[in-house]
């Protein structure tokens, strides 16, 4: 069994005698002398009855058997020594789970360590009339009683403190993930990491950022994991700084993906970026959404939670360049290739405070025109210059394209 690496000397480790169980002296050594000529041939017995009975014993490689092998005979052997000196304090868990190496707690769970546990004291168990010495049945009967809630409570110390370690490992090993695709030094060395804490490479993938709650951040990243679970989502988690940052698979909605994790967030903007299809493409979504949480200060009344892409104007202003460049190639540059008359049209239009009549006196067109035109504006760059918010991504749009233009060369 896995290997605790627990001090014998820790008082935690020990366990005080049973008060009924009496120490084997006088006519008890009889039954010491035979419990110890007989320890060999009991953990044998005890291998063989696994053999027999438990299907997941007999699938494990030879070496996990072996070391199986070895935990049967040192908790036979640990229990004749306990029998011998039952009123001194004894380290189960070491003597027992110390002889596996602890990569063993990944090959064997909890549910087969306990098998494993009922197996070999059945089978003493089962001997305790040949092992006793004559009038020594019941001694020997309760001793081993004592000492299977002993091994019990060790099981479960082992496990507790392996899951407890695991834990703690997984958490660092999950933030390290996190922090590399925030910070754009995602690599092949990230996904292998990812793969480790369970990660099954979703081809759908969205980062999500707010401000991380006051208070344990263990149960932060919890509540996170609670609902994802719920929703049905992939996630990869952890708190940096000031900032909650949740990698989640599994969905191409940003917005469904934000609603459903939104709850651990602190109050204030909640910000999910574009849906990439890979971990290492999740740096673009994790940066622009760290770009947007950002710019979030210069609308106030944003919606919780917001796209990224809804928050492109201040981006821009507030410096990202790849905000400024999507504008540029995914508005201006469409409605230039479309021609002249709906870059113009789209101009005055802003121009004359979203007036069709000002714009059409300005272009000397009728009003259905300039309808018209908008309308293809629209459909070209999917924003729609009646509507307040997207006249000012427009505009904004139509102001970079131009400072580009003014870049390139003649």
């Amino acid at each position: 069994m896995p290997h605790p690496a627990q001090d014998p000397q820790n008082p935690q480790n020990r366990r005080p005698p049973h008060p009924s169980a009496e120490p084997p002296r006088g006519d008890h050594a009889a039954t010491l002398r035979r419990l110890e000529k007989s320890a060999g041939r009991l953990a044998a017995h005890a291998i063989a009855r696994m053999d027999e009975q438990l299907p997941w014993y007999r699938a494990m490689p030879p070496e996990n058997r072996s070391w199986i092998g070895l935990v049967a005979q040192a908790g036979i052997a640990a229990f004749t020594e306990w029998f011998r000196h039952p009123e001194a304090p004894q380290a189960i868990s070491t003597d027992v789970f110390g002889t596996a190496p602890r990569e063993l707690t990944r090959a064997i769970s909890l549910r087969q360590t306990v098998e494993m546990v009922r197996t070999t004291i059945e089978v003493m168990e089962s001997a305790i009339d040949e092992v006793a010495a004559p009038g020594d049945e019941g001694v020997l009967r309760e001793a081993l009683l004592v000492y299977a809630r002993e091994i019990a409570f060790a099981t479960a110390q082992v496990y507790a403190q392996a899951a407890e370690a695991r834990g703690a490992w997984d958490a660092r090993l999950e933030s390290l993930v996190v922090n590399a695709v925030l910070s754009g030094e995602a690599d092949e060395g990230v996904l292998s990491r990812a793969a480790a804490l369970g990660w099954n490479s979703p081809d759908k993938i969205v980062v999500v950022l707010g401000t991380a709650p006051n208070g344990d951040s263990e149960l932060t990243v919890e509540a996170i994991r609670r609902a994802s679970r719920h929703a049905k989502l992939q996630v990869l988690t952890g708190v940096l700084g000031e900032r909650l940052v949740v990698i989640a698979g599994g969905d191409d909605d940003p917005i469904r993906v934000a609603k459903a994790l939104i709850g651990p967030f602190a109050p204030g903007p909640v910000v999910a970026g574009p849906v990439v299809g890979d971990l290492l493409s999740a740096t673009r979504s994790a940066q622009a959404a760290a770009a947007g949480l950002k710019a979030c200060r210069a609308w106030p009344d944003a919606p919780r939670p917001v796209l990224t892409d809804d928050l492109l104007p201040e981006r821009a202003m507030a410096g990202d360049r790849y905000a400024r460049s999507q504008l540029v190639e995914e508005i201006y540059r469409p409605l230039e290739e479309a021609g002249s008359a709906l870059l113009e049209t789209l101009s005055v239009y802003l121009e004359q405070a979203s007036s069709l009549e000002g714009a059409a006196r300005m272009l000397f067109v009728h009003p259905n025109t300039v309808r018209y035109r908008l309308r293809r504006v629209t459909d070209v760059t999917g924003w729609s210059p009646s509507d307040v918010r997207s006249a000012f991504t427009l505009r904004i749009a139509l102001i970079l394209g131009r400072l580009s233009n003014g870049d390139r060369p003649r």
